[in-house]
């Protein structure tokens, strides 16, 4: 039964929708009166974390946002970035981490729903999706559920909708037992002189309900995605939204169809807080006020309240502000696509915003304070105290060949497969490479050469070890990743992902994390378009490692001369790009120092910015000029694992030689960064390899000569050959096993 809007405000009611006393005060204060219930739970939506950032803002700030190709940056549903040709690339990463938890299958499927419509609310054709998993222990009860539901709600979502998703993470660890992490990307292509925008102008303009209709799931969604969980988390479950792709297919087409015909003013999509947050957003960018009339809103249940059509967050809808002589044609092409079209008020010139219900007034704000007026908290925080250096010496020495075949199998490098064979990864017709590699690539239609290469990344270890070298090497290993393609990296996505930002030790994670993210996109000319900031991501004060995911966009002029990991032939030369002088050295923090002696122990390696742009931009040209049969970039595991990611690509084998003198275990599991392997058509002491040398030395780039390609088994110096087809066993058996319910410890 619903609560009557003329309910008294308690203590106890002002705590439940998340708001402090104090500011629950200032709400007074602003108001001159006690608020109705439904305008306490508008507060609470505007005010939560989840939609105010109120803890992030001051740090966000701080982030480079600008650039020679940015169109549109943080402030709007996505980034939008200039491609040339009068195009655009229009992207954004979201969480949805705590419906995913609660509700892994819809919480996955809605977040995936979500980030499509901040990205078609800008005019944009979606073209690519990617997503970001993080989940607790293989042996925890509940993570083989988890990685099932989410799963299953992505590709039952994306491949219903009719996107590709062409790349992401999955990863494991204790610390996410309590609070899985599931941050969805999505990109769209748009032109430069059709993006939309969702500030409102002009007064005593309809504005329009579109798309489905609004029941109760979701209600609150937005202030329980602002608090840590507790012991009650299974009380949650109806604030969980429900989607439906096929709807919002139709959703796409009709908003597309209609941005055609020049009758949109603005539009915004419905997502976090629903009719509130849209509303309010659109009125207060352009200084007009809105009134709503609930009673003309499409609603699927009966009796609803104004608070709980107010609060909904059920999927699929859109508000928009229309030209009022396209009226007729606007709900005609909505008709067509078999969705609700209805006036549900109009735009003011007293920046009030007002809502009416059963004809009485239920709620009247002042809209712009709804949200400039939002707390803005500095909170406290500490430099997190990094951890001593390790000395590698007192690391021992085990054999190489065993060492890999551990590493490749385990739950964190193993084959994805399972995963994104679930997953329409060729749908649309334009993916030229798919997920297992550096990066997803999309042909970009209506262009002959064109393409765009898409990254995910963050290393959460890094990042607890010392957030702000952990942040710089989140953004570096994106732009790598997206450089090892052949793509010039053009902008990011952020998804800042922490603990609750009231314990100061949290607070100076993100705060460090933030200073090494933008020190790296200034650095590497990478600026943050769009993003979105996570919190309160702890279960009875347990927080997950702090996870600042990249997710990058890059651009491909050529894609004839784009490279893959997969050696592409026998007899080719291998060379490592970046390395030091016995190719690595650093083992603090690496998997193979965790998995291998189960040792969590050392500083990250450091991130030199000005080597990863000088290594980057090398081998970038290497490939545009055709040099180049295949590269990957070295990361998790070192080169030993690069190498074998490489083999197993292809089914081709490799030998490489081991520095003279070098300790192998450095040599091949070091995880320093900035490092390329590449491989060449060329012959060893040959005139052009020898060229080529010359011309990394003439560019300040390390650049050496490892081994050669060819034959069924990769042997690494003196460590004993494994054949390819051994590798690639155990890479791909490890997901398979889990998911069938096999222990795994």
């Amino acid at each position: 039964m619903s609560i009557p809007n003329t309910i008294p405000i308690t203590d106890d009611l002002v705590a439940a929708h998340g708001l402090t006393p104090e500011e629950y005060r200032h709400i007074t204060d602003l108001i001159g009166r006690e608020p109705t219930f439904t305008e306490l739970g508008i507060f609470s939506a505007m005010w939560n974390e989840h939609c105010s950032y109120k803890s992030s803002k001051k740090w966000l700030r701080t982030l480079p946002t600008s650039g020679p190709r940015v169109i549109q940056g943080p402030g709007e549903n996505a980034g939008v970035v200039d491609i040339g040709d009068g195009q655009a690339v229009v992207f954004k990463m979201e969480s949805h981490n705590h419906p995913s938890y609660i509700e892994p299958y819809q919480g996955a499927a809605t977040g995936v729903g979500g980030i499509l419509r901040d990205v078609f609310t800008m005019g944009a054709r979606p073209i690519a999706a990617m997503n970001a998993l993080r989940f607790g222990a293989p042996n925890h009860p509940k993570t083989r559920h988890l990685v099932a539901g989410v799963v299953a709600g992505i590709g039952g979502y994306g491949n219903s909708f009719g996107v590709p998703t062409v790349g992401g993470e999955v990863n494991f660890d204790p610390r996410y037992n309590g609070n899985c992490l599931v941050n969805a990307f999505a990109a769209g292509l748009a032109r430069t002189d059709a993006i939309f925008y969702s500030k409102a102008e002009g007064v005593g303009l309809p504005v329009v309900y579109l798309g489905a209709k609004t029941g109760r799931d979701g209600v609150g969604g937005a202030t329980m995605a602002s608090a840590e969980f507790d012991a009650d988390i299974d009380e949650k479950r109806p604030t969980v939204q429900v989607g439906d792709p096929f709807t919002e297919k139709c959703l796409l087409e009709a908003c597309l169809e209609l941005m055609d015909t020049g009758a949109v003013i603005a539009i915004q999509d419905m997502g976090a807080a629903g009719l509130t947050c849209s509303a309010v957003e659109m009125g207060a960018k352009g200084d007009l006020g809105i009134e709503l009339d609930l009673d003309k809103v499409p609603v699927r249940e009966e009796r609803m309240s104004a608070y709980e059509m107010m609060l909904s967050e059920s999927q699929e809808r859109m508000l928009m502000v229309l030209r009022p002589e396209k009226e007729p044609e606007a709900e005609a092409i909505f008709r067509k696509w078999g969705l609700d079209f209805a006036i549900v008020g109009h735009t003011t010139d007293d920046k009030r915003f007002r809502i009416l219900h059963q004809g009485e007034e239920v709620a009247n704000l002042p809209i712009k304070e709804l949200g400039d007026e939002a707390p803005e908290y500095d909170r406290p925080w500490v430099t997190p105290k990094a951890p001593p250096a390790l000395d590698p010496a007192s690391v021992p020495q085990t054999d190489v060949a065993d060492a890999l075949l551990k590493l490749i199998g385990s739950p964190d490098l193993s084959s994805r497969r399972w995963v994104w064979e679930q997953y329409d990864t060729l749908i649309q017709g334009n993916s030229l490479q798919i997920p297992g590699g550096d990066a997803g690539v999309v042909r970009v239609e209506d262009h002959a050469t064109k393409a765009l290469a898409f990254s995910s990344d963050v290393t959460p270890r890094y990042c607890e070890a010392d957030p702000y070298e952990g942040g710089k090497q989140a953004v570096a290993e994106c732009w790598r990743n997206l450089t090892a393609t052949g793509a010039e990296p053009l902008a990011a996505t952020d998804n800042l992902n922490f603990g609750n930002p009231q314990r100061p030790d949290i607070m100076g994670q993100f705060v460090r994390a933030i200073e090494g993210v933008g020190e790296a996109c200034r650095t590497l000319g990478f600026p943050i378009v769009s993003g979105n900031v996570s919190l309160y991501n702890e279960t009875l004060g347990e927080p997950i490692p702090p996870t600042p995911t990249i997710a990058g966009v890059g651009l491909i002029p050529d894609w004839t001369t784009m490279t893959r990991i997969a050696f592409a032939g026998e007899g080719e030369t291998i060379l490592l790009a970046g390395a030091p002088e016995n190719w690595g050295c650093h083992l603090g923090q690496s998997v193979y120092l965790r998995d291998i002696h189960g040792r969590a122990e050392g500083t990250p390696p450091p991130v030199d910015l000005e080597h990863e742009m000088r290594v980057g931009d090398f081998v970038r040209g290497l490939i545009r000029s055709g040099q180049l049969t295949a590269v990957h970039d070295c990361s998790d595991g070192g080169l030993a694992v690069a190498l074998a990611e490489m083999a197993m690509a292809s089914g081709i084998g490799a030998r490489i030689e081991e520095p003279v003198g070098a300790n192998p275990t450095l040599s091949f599991f070091g995880e320093d960064q900035g490092r390329y392997v590449i491989t060449a058509p060329m012959s060893p002491g040959g005139e052009e390899l020898n060229s080529l040398l010359e011309e990394a030395k003439n560019a300040g780039v390390s650049l050496v000569t490892i081994g050669r390609t060819g034959g069924d088994s990769l042997k690494l110096g003196e460590a004993r050959a494994v054949a390819v087809s051994a590798l690639k066993a155990v890479h791909e058996g490890w997901f398979p096993r889990f998911m069938e319910g096999e222990v795994i410890q």
